[in-house]
């Protein structure tokens, strides 16, 4: 994910009478809006085929409605066919209030007519809702998703539509735009297989009176073959050990059932026949699976009520640095107990991996770079809440680090436990609405003087010198009154 930067409101009040003139600079000959509909996550990409029609144009201004801000927590814009982002700048509301202006540095400058195609990726979380509210346990699990119906944009547009895709073809219903005949040549809305296609919709002149007259809200309800997982909060903490030569990595995450709330009563032997028949309600969360690091050893899995031996883990091998072979460990988890619509579950998963699969050195300098994942991707889920605490050696000195995207805040703090002395230094991420985009690399880099290696061995070494004294001592103390 690009860093949002935001402009200076000073800076952004004297920018905003330039907004009115923004749809003199380009114009959209086309932009397609496709949404993949999901559960806690919903997919969108926007294409945009602009054309200059001034000279010398390096910057392209794109507008998220209010409500897409709101629910959008990842976005990214390339030019179609390249893989490098493009930097974006976002500018605040627009001058109609109806979004939020996002300024994308174009990769070079348009003269007029010359023409780019724009990709626009966004991750929208919290997005859908259950519709109806509760369903039994053998009830289908319908959502709702809604959403405008034109594509804001600064800039005029010959023509513009949205699909919106199912993982189902079992569309229960979607809205039917009214007052729109004068932008359609064919029908306004279209339903093929899983697919609603609203337009094509022709000569869109975006003002505050088009707005006032056409915009309005579509939504689409759908059937969903899939838990909604929502983990309300996670802590994830990584301790770098160079005695044991191990990474340590644990999770607490408390995770939620998004879905419709369980109406009636829980059956044990409903669930039972959908297990022997492996027919699982929708809404049911039966078990999960995570993909862990290659070469992970004592991995454990436990709840508030202890050790759950309900899991298997499938090991791999450690893989050289450098290689591009795609290679994972996978853990299977089943809860406890099936996990309900509006029901709860709090575990910890943790395992160790080999430090030298993390953590690289430079003899030069003494400093040690590690790596360190900002999660464990749980499929489909959104993580409310997630705070990444990495624990390093005792001793460590010019702790550096950077994070893969924008963190709510950063801190250091000095952690202690056993055998420590001065306790080790600590580096605490927070994070919030972390989507399977979010899966990237914290790396912190770190000194270890050599004193601070021979800090846990001569500690130690004193503690049984000072107990072996103290028991010679005590041996040769006479505490009795009499002697003999």
């Amino acid at each position: 994910m690009r860093r949002w930067r935001t402009l200076p409101l000073l800076l952004v009040g004297a920018l905003a009478p330039t907004f009115s003139f923004a749809s003199l600079s380009f114009e959209n000959t086309a932009i397609v809006r496709s949404i993949e509909l999901g559960g806690s996550l919903v997919h969108v990409s926007t294409t945009y085929a602009v054309k200059a029609l001034q000279p010398g144009q390096t910057t392209y201004q794109i507008v998220l409605s209010n409500s897409e801000r709101a629910a959008t927590s990842w976005f990214d814009v390339k030019v179609k066919g390249q893989t490098v982002p493009l930097e974006v700048a976002e500018l605040g509301e627009d001058e109609f209030s109806t979004g939020h202006l996002l300024s994308v540095s174009l990769p070079k400058e348009l003269a007029v007519n010359g023409t780019l195609n724009l990709v626009l990726e966004t991750v929208q979380t919290h997005a859908t809702y259950p519709y109806p509210t509760r369903a039994a346990q053998k009830d289908p699990q319908l959502l709702k998703y809604e959403t405008d119906l034109f594509i804001t944009s600064p800039y005029d547009t010959l023509v513009q539509r949205t699909k919106i895709r199912s993982s189902s073809p079992n569309i229960i219903s979607y809205t039917t735009p009214h007052d729109v005949d004068s932008f359609v040549k064919d029908g306004s809305v279209t339903k093929s297989g899983a697919t609603v296609t609203y337009g094509p919709y022709y000569n869109i002149q975006m003002d505050a009176d088009f707005f006032s007259k056409y915009q309005q809200p579509i939504s689409a309800h759908y059937n969903f073959d899939h838990p909604v997982l929502q983990v309300k909060t996670l802590r994830r903490t990584a301790e770098i050990s160079h005695w044991g030569t191990n990474l340590n990595i644990e999770d607490n995450i408390h995770l939620h059932n998004a879905g419709p709330a369980l109406k009636g009563h829980f059956s044990r032997l409903e669930h039972q026949s959908q297990s022997y028949f492996r027919k699982f309600s929708p809404h049911i969360l039966s078990g999960l699976t995570l993909h862990l690091p290659p070469g992970v050893t004592n991995a454990y899995y436990y709840d508030l009520n202890g050790n759950v031996s309900t899991s298997h883990l499938r090991k791999t091998p450690s893989v050289a640095k450098g290689s591009k072979a795609s290679q994972y460990s996978v853990l299977e988890l089943k809860p406890r107990y099936p996990v309900l619509g509006g029901w709860n579950y709090s575990y910890t998963v943790g395992f160790d991996t080999p430090l030298e699969d993390s953590v690289s050195y430079d003899a030069r300098s003494g400093t040690y770079i590690v790596g360190i994942p900002v999660m464990t991707l749980i499929p489909g889920a959104v993580v409310d809440d997630a705070e990444v605490k990495i624990i390093l050696p005792e001793g460590a000195i010019n702790v550096q680090y950077i994070s893969p995207f924008s963190e709510l805040s950063s801190s250091m703090l000095t952690h202690t436990t056993y055998l420590d002395t001065t306790g080790r230094p600590a580096v605490i991420f927070a994070y919030k609405d972390l989507t399977d985009k979010h899966t990237g690399m914290i790396y912190v880099s770190y000194q270890v003087p050599f004193s601070a290696h021979l800090k846990k061995p001569v500690s130690v070494g004193v503690a049984f010198f000072s107990l072996f004294a103290l028991a010679f001592i005590a041996r040769r103390i006479d505490l009795r009154l009499h002697k003999k």
